[in-house]
């Protein structure tokens, strides 16, 4: 049987790692052992931090609408409770947009919440008095 030299698979799977691992200092970029652990921390940390951004920008999300809100004196958790009790559908995303680039619109709606919130809390004084 003849011998199986495996030398120009070694030498792809080297380059794909090192290709991976440019731009990286000293010996991560160059030498082959350093740079496949480097690359494989890389990815574990793109990993996790693709789900991590999705948090961190509905926290970003939620600050902006907050800080928008109060403006109409009230807080977030009202303005969303609000938002539920009115029947609007909206994402944080669009909101916080919203909040920022077209704050008319954004008034109508903390309006619609608002008249939501003081309609049921009417009603649940006309019951509480019976």
């Amino acid at each position: 049987m003849a011998r199986v030299k495996r030398g120009v698979n070694a030498h792809a799977r080297h380059k794909k790692v090192l290709k991976k691992a440019k731009g990286y200092y000293g010996a991560r970029r160059t030498q082959i052992r350093s740079a496949k652990q480097a690359v494989e921390k890389a990815q574990q940390y793109s990993y996790r931090d693709r789900k991590a951004r999705k948090r961190s920008f509905r926290t970003l999300w939620t600050q902006r609408i907050n800080a928008a809100v109060r403006q109409h004196s009230l807080t977030y958790s009202r303005f969303v409770d609000g938002l539920i009790k009115s029947g609007i559908r909206i994402d944080r995303k669009n909101l916080s947009d919203m909040a920022i680039n077209q704050p008319e619109s954004f008034a109508v709606i903390v309006t619609h919440a608002k008249k939501s919130l003081q309609s049921l809390a009417r009603i649940g004084t006309v019951i509480s008095r019976e």
